[in-house]
């Protein structure tokens, strides 16, 4: 296959703060064993936000990383693309706009996506399909910030499966004819059966801010329905997971047979288990975040800068970026690495 005219990674980019709290911290506050937060929710500690990392600040500092690796000048970027969270320095804000602006690609034009956790693989294949569509756009960065940790309430126990939500920043370049890491295809599921289900319920439309929202605690994220939206996840949770890894695959000419290495979000110890098994990969194919938690859409940049320092990818592997996100969203996206 050719990689001259594909489209390739030319670098990633990654902020972490340096705030940290601990496994035994995060039990403390729920009143849960130390154990299970370790070893079931798979959180020995993770990354939370200092007081100046701000979401669209961690995402400027990640894409700031990027292209000094990259060693392109920030004018020669056609599009910025933000893949950070709603939950911002300002409540409506285009943010790819002040990324734009403060990593200097005044030749760019910006906008802002959301799909949750599934942001990043969607926005892999989003800038993908642009570039091909459109000659003018070489040279693309998606970039963002995650600090959904700021909405969990520990007391909370219908929101458990969150508690491992954490903070960062991430950033891709990806470049018409890089000539190395070629984006292949991409496969997305939604499902609007859930799309209620997971809500933080009050400052929105339907609920304003009040000083009664405040006080009965309903800016945190919820869940509306924990047995009916468990019964109904866990139907078709794992399914949706493998299937858009299967089919991303599939698209790219491969199988599951040629994952080389899985860059996986954060999830309990089990289902990570599960998915590997599934694939028919070691542990030593892909990396458990447990030293850092849930980063949203960051994980998979995460784990594939983890695993290029580790030695766990190499000039030829194939590699598949996966992710799932409230609401329902299932995404992967596979890479033919170097």
């Amino acid at each position: 296959m050719n990689t001259a005219h594909g489209i390739g990674i030319l670098s990633t980019g990654i902020y972490l703060p340096a705030g940290r709290l601990s496994g035994k911290e995060i039990a403390a506050a729920a009143g849960l064993p130390e154990e299970v937060v370790e070893k079931k929710m798979g959180i020995k500690e993770k990354v939370v936000p200092e007081k100046d990392d701000h979401t669209c600040g961690m995402g400027i500092k990640a894409a700031q990383k990027a292209i000094d690796l990259a060693g392109i000048k920030p004018e020669e970027i056609d599009l910025v693309i933000y893949i950070g969270e709603e939950h911002k320095e300002y409540p409506l804000w285009t943010a790819g706009i002040k990324l734009q602006e403060e990593v200097g690609a005044t030749n760019a034009w910006s906008f802002d996506v959301a799909l949750r956790c599934g942001t990043t693989v969607m926005a892999v294949k989003l800038a993908k399909d642009m570039m091909v569509a459109d000659d003018s756009i070489q040279t693309v960065l998606l970039a963002g910030g995650y600090r959904n940790v700021d909405f969990i309430n520990y007391e909370n126990p219908r929101t458990r499966f969150m508690f491992n939500l954490a903070a960062g920043g991430g950033a891709l370049l990806l470049q018409k004819g890089a000539g190395k890491n070629e984006v292949l295809e991409s496969h997305l599921i939604t499902d609007g059966s859930f799309s209620e289900d997971v809500v933080v319920r009050a400052g929105g439309t339907k609920l304003p801010a009040s000083k009664e929202t405040i006080e009965q605690q309903l800016h945190y994220l919820d869940v509306t329905d924990p047995e009916g939206m468990k019964s109904r996840l866990e139907e078709k949770s794992m399914k949706n997971f493998i299937e858009v890894i299967e089919k991303s695959l599939e698209k790219s000419g491969y199988s599951t047979n040629d994952i080389d290495y899985l860059a996986i979000l954060h999830m309990k110890k089990s289902a990570h288990e599960y998915v590997l098994k599934e694939l028919g990969l070691s542990e030593e194919q892909s990396i458990y975040l447990s030293e850092y938690g849930h980063i949203g859409q960051i994980d998979q940049i995460l784990s594939l800068e983890l695993a290029e320092k580790e030695g766990k990818i190499k000039p030829g592997d194939i590699v598949v970026l996966v992710s799932a996100g409230i609401g329902y969203a299932w995404g992967a996206t596979t890479i033919r690495w170097g």
